[in-house]
């Protein structure tokens, strides 16, 4: 039943999240800078206080060896910006304005969804089928993006000896809200390139499959002893610090240049804080 609990925990945050970020990427196309700033503020913030206080905390109570936790956190880091390091190489170059002046992220929701590279599909009159064919890519990229985060829950769930702790349900929760601009980024250049929208958002939602194969895998590994645990719940660290401060935070500020990300980002670290710890 504690398989089953977990598997039906991140199917919601990895299917139903990039579904509805589908959803919104077929009936609104796009929203508020500003709204979606404040937005990844506030879950950077939570995020940060789940790893920092709870899922490192249980790492190092293994007592596995701190050079074992910081090799697991590091290796979860390169992981992730391996990744997206690999997005970035394949379609960047598509877009003229992101040159070695641009910023290393996204600083405007159109790219931040990744619309900005349909709009140079389309200034370009490429065929429908090239336009399809940048949502097939986005959505393999995010596909195989999510595997790691759902480790985080399925490392969360495991170290709280397969029941639903609090951790796993914040982290769930926070990466379903991650996931919503991910299936915007899908739905978006598929819609356009000819696909009809509920078959878009299908696509778009099945992206967000393989948090469940990477939440089994995690609780996999830290249920096979202190070891494993200490592995699991590493990696999941530094797939979630580099998550945060490499692209949640510098997006949110980037995205609405103020100091309201900032005192988001603190209200989200007290609130979860509360939420470990009450």
């Amino acid at each position: 039943m504690k398989i089953a609990e977990l598997l039906m925990l991140t199917f919601i945050a990895g299917v139903v999240g990039t579904g509805m970020g589908g959803l919104v990427g077929a009936l609104f196309r796009k929203e508020s800078n500003r709204t979606v700033s404040l937005l990844l503020s506030f879950a950077g913030g939570i995020m940060l206080s789940v790893v920092c206080f709870d899922l490192l905390q249980e790492a190092i109570a293994t007592n596995v060896g701190i050079y074992v936790v910081i090799g697991s956190v590091l290796f979860g880091v390169a992981m992730i910006f391996l990744l997206n390091y690999l997005i970035d190489v394949k379609i960047n170059p598509e877009v003229p304005h992101v040159n070695k002046k641009h910023p290393k992220t996204a600083d405007d929701l159109d790219e931040l969804i990744h619309s900005d590279h349909w709009e140079q599909h389309y200034k370009n009159r490429d065929s429908r089928f090239s336009l399809f064919m940048a949502g097939i890519v986005m959505a393999c990229a995010i596909a195989l993006h999510n595997i790691p985060e759902g480790m985080t829950i399925g490392a969360a769930y495991a170290s709280n000896n397969g029941r639903m702790g609090s951790s796993a349900l914040m982290l769930a929760f926070l990466i379903g809200i991650h996931n919503i601009p991910e299936g915007m980024a899908v739905s978006v250049p598929l819609i356009n390139g000819g696909m009809g929208r509920i078959k878009a958002v299908f696509i778009t939602a099945l992206s967000g499959f393989p948090t469940v194969v990477g939440a089994f895998f995690g609780f996999w590994l830290g249920d096979i002893g202190a070891l494993g645990l200490a592995l699991s719940l590493g990696f999941a660290s530094g797939a979630m610090l580099y998550v945060v401060f490499g692209e949640i935070l510098p997006q949110a500020i980037l995205m609405y240049r103020s100091k309201l990300p900032t005192f988001f980002t603190i209200v989200g670290a007290m609130l979860g804080l509360l939420l470990i710890y009450v």
